[in-house]
C-alpha cells in the first residue's frame, strides 16, 4: 500500500477515535452526578452503617449485662461494686495493649475535622469501642452514644478514603458519621444532624447540612426497624400556661451553674489522676471502684440512668432519694470520666439535669406549697438546661429533649431555660465540653464565633490538598536538584525525622552553590534551606490566613497540623484562597446596607 494511502487511513482512524471519544465525554457529562448528589449517596451508606453499629453495640452491651446482672441481685451487691472496678481494669488493659504505640497519638472525630484531614485510625476506634463496651456493660455511669458516634465516624472516614475523597469531603463524611451515630443512639434524627452541624462542622450551610440530615434519617430508620419508635423517656401529659413561665427561669440559671461545676470537676479529676500517675488499667479500675462504692451507698448510680430519669419524670422518686442519686452520680461520673473511661457525656448530663429540675420542684413546693404543674415539667426543663450548659448549644439541647420525649407542650420554658443555662455556664466556664478538650491540645475551636461573609464560613481545611512531597534535612544537593528538575515548584518544604516543617529550599538559592566543585557532595538540605515559613492550620478561617498569604512569595502555602507540633499535612494554592477572599469582599461591598 502506498505511503500516502497509509497516512490517509491513519488520519481516518484518528478521526473516528476522536469522534468516539467526544461521544463518550458527552455521555459522561449527561450521567455525571453533581457533587451534592454524590455527597447524599455517600452519606446514605454512612447512615446505614451508623444504624447497624448502634444495633450491634447495644446488642453486645445487653448480652454482657445479662451475664453481669446476677451479681447485682440482693446479697451480691458487694460483688457488683467490685465488678465496675474489674470492668475498668479490663477496659484499661484493652486500651494499653490494643493501642500500643498509637496510645496518646490517635484523636477523636471532632479533632479529625478540626485538623482538616478527616482521617481516623480504624484500629484505634475498634480498640476504644471494645474498652468502652467493657466499662458500660459492667455498670460505669457513662453513655453509650460516645462509642457509637466514634465508631460511625471512623467507618465514614474509612469509607471516604476507599473512594479517595479529598480532605474537605472526608471531613464532611466524618461529620455524617457523627450525625448518624448520635441520631441512632437517641432515636433523634434532627438532633443528630444539628449536633454534627453545630458541634462538629460549625456550619449550617445547606450543601453541608443536607448530607447530615440524610445520614441521620437513614441511621434512625435502621435503628427503629429493630428497637421501634418509642421514645427513650416516658413523659406525662403536661399543660402549661403563660402565667407559669417565670417558674422555669430559675432552673435554667441553676443548670448553668451545675454544668460549669460539672466541667470544672471533670478537669480537676483528670489532673488528680495525672498526679497519681498510675498505669492506665489501674487508673480506670480505681475510678470504677469509687463509682461502685458510691452505688453501694446510693442505689441507682450504676448504668446510664435511663430508668432513674424515667422515674423522676413520673414523680416516683422522693426528694431525699433524688438528692442522693444526683450527688452520687455527679461524683461517680466525675471519677470515672476523669480516670479516662471512654463513653458518652450526653446521658449523664441528662440525668444530672433531671436531678436539678426535680430538686428545684421539691424546694419550690416546700416553700410555696403544691404546684399545679407536675414534677415532670421541671425535670424535663432541667434535662435540656443542663445539656445546653455543658455543650453551649441551646438549639441542640432543645431539639434533643423534644425528640427524646415527643412532647411539645413545654417548648417556651424549655427554650428559655436552655438559653439562660448556656449564658450562665459561659460566664463561669468559657469552653464547652468539646472545645475544652481541643484547646488543651493547642487547637482552636471557633464554631461559636458567628461572622458574616462567605470567606468566614470556610476554612483552610476545606481547600487543603496533599502536601508537596518534602525534602529531608539530610538530603544531598544532587537529590535536591533532581527534585527540582522533576517538579514545577520553585519552593520545596524540608521536614525533620518526625515530619515537622523546619524550612524550605528555594530554587534560586541553589545558584550560590554551583561553583563549589567537588565540595558540592557535602552540601545537604539543612545547609541550603531557608527558615520555616509562616504556615497555616486547617482550622483557620480564610480571612485569618490573609496576612500569611500576602507575605508569601510561593505559589503554594504549607499547612501544618498545629503551630505547636508543626507537622506537615497539606498545602493550599495561594491564588485560589486569595480569589475566594476577593469574591467575599466584593459580595460584602455590593450587599445592601
Amino acid at each position: 500500500m502506498p505511503a500516502d494511502q497509509v497516512q490517509e487511513e491513519k488520519r481516518r482512524i484518528r478521526q473516528h477515535l476522536s469522534r468516539f471519544r467526544r461521544r463518550l465525554l458527552g455521555l459522561r457529562e449527561r450521567i455525571r452526578f453533581s457533587q451534592e448528589a454524590l455527597h447524599l449517596g455517600l452519606a446514605g451508606v454512612v447512615g446505614l452503617a451508623g444504624g447497624a453499629i448502634n444495633v450491634g453495640f447495644i446488642s453486645l452491651v445487653e448480652l454482657l449485662q445479662s451475664w453481669a446482672a446476677p451479681l447485682w441481685q440482693e446479697g451480691n451487691r458487694l460483688w457488683g461494686v467490685t465488678l465496675i472496678g474489674w470492668g475498668g481494669l479490663v477496659a484499661g488493659l484493652v486500651l494499653r495493649y490494643g493501642l500500643g504505640r498509637e496510645r496518646g497519638k490517635s484523636h477523636g472525630f471532632l479533632e479529625a475535622v478540626v485538623l482538616g484531614d478527616g482521617r481516623l485510625p480504624f484500629r484505634s476506634a475498634l480498640v476504644k469501642g471494645a474498652s468502652s463496651l467493657c466499662s458500660i456493660a459492667t455498670g460505669a455511669p457513662v453513655g453509650r452514644e460516645g462509642s457509637i458516634t466514634r465508631l460511625a465516624a471512623t467507618f465514614a472516614s474509612r469509607w471516604g478514603r476507599i473512594f479517595g475523597c479529598p480532605p474537605y469531603r472526608l471531613r464532611l463524611l466524618v461529620a455524617c458519621g457523627a450525625a448518624s451515630g448520635m441520631a441512632a443512639a437517641y432515636n433523634a434524627p434532627i438532633a443528630g444532624a444539628v449536633f454534627a452541624a453545630q458541634i462538629v462542622l460549625g456550619n449550617f450551610a445547606m450543601n453541608l447540612f443536607a448530607p447530615l440530615v440524610f445520614a441521620s434519617v437513614i441511621a434512625t430508620m435502621v435503628s427503629r426497624s429493630v428497637f421501634g419508635i418509642a421514645p427513650l423517656y416516658t413523659v406525662p401529659d403536661l399543660e402549661f400556661t403563660a402565667s407559669q413561665f417565670l417558674l422555669f427561669l430559675i432552673p435554667g440559671v441553676l443548670c448553668g451553674m451545675v454544668a460549669a461545676l460539672f466541667q470544672k470537676s471533670l478537669r480537676t479529676s483528670e489532673r488528680l489522676h495525672d498526679f497519681l500517675d498510675l498505669p492506665l488499667p489501674l487508673r480506670l479500675a480505681l475510678g470504677g471502684l469509687v463509682a461502685g462504692f458510691l452505688a453501694l451507698l446510693v442505689p441507682g448510680v450504676i448504668g446510664n440512668g435511663y430508668q432513674e430519669t424515667d422515674q423522676a419524670l413520673q414523680g416516683q422518686t422522693g426528694a431525699a432519694v433524688l438528692m442522693g442519686q444526683t450527688v452520687a452520680r455527679f461524683l461517680a461520673t466525675v471519677c470515672v470520666v476523669g480516670a479516662g473511661t471512654l463513653g458518652g457525656i450526653f446521658t449523664p448530663s441528662l440525668f444530672l439535669g433531671a436531678g436539678v429540675g426535680g430538686l428545684y420542684y421539691y424546694a419550690f413546693t416546700c416553700i410555696f406549697g403544691e404546684s399545679s404543674l407536675p414534677i415532670g415539667a421541671f425535670v424535663l426543663v432541667g434535662m435540656g438546661g443542663l445539656l445546653a450548659g455543658v455543650t453551649h448549644a441551646p438549639l441542640l439541647a432543645m431539639i434533643m429533649i423534644l425528640e427524646l420525649t415527643l412532647n411539645y407542650s413545654l417548648v417556651p420554658p424549655l427554650m428559655a431555660a436552655c438559653v439562660l443555662s448556656t449564658l450562665v455556664a459561659r460566664s463561669f466556664h468559657r469552653d464547652n465540653i468539646y472545645s475544652e478538650g481541643l484547646e488543651l491540645k493547642g487547637l482552636e475551636s471557633s464554631w461559636e464565633t458567628e461572622r458574616m461573609g462567605v470567606a468566614s464560613r470556610r476554612r483552610i481545611g476545606d481547600l487543603m490538598l496533599a502536601p508537596i512531597p518534602p525534602l529531608h534535612e539530610s538530603d544531598t544537593f544532587a537529590c535536591i536538584a533532581d527534585r527540582f528538575l522533576r517538579s514545577t515548584h520553585h519552593f520545596l518544604p524540608v521536614v525533620d525525622g518526625a515530619g515537622r516543617l523546619v524550612g524550605v529550599v528555594a530554587l534560586q538559592d541553589l545558584k550560590a552553590y554551583l561553583t563549589m566543585g567537588d565540595h558540592l557532595v557535602s552540601v545537604i538540605a539543612m545547609d541550603v534551606m531557608r527558615p520555616p515559613p509562616r504556615a497555616l492550620t486547617p482550622n483557620q478561617r480564610l480571612e485569618e490566613a490573609l496576612s500569611a498569604l500576602l507575605a508569601s512569595e510561593a505559589r503554594n502555602i504549607h499547612v501544618v497540623n498545629n503551630h505547636r507540633e508543626r507537622r506537615l499535612i497539606g498545602t493550599v494554592v495561594r491564588s485560589e484562597v486569595l480569589g475566594l477572599l476577593a469574591e467575599a469582599i466584593s459580595a460584602r461591598q455590593e450587599s445592601p446596607r
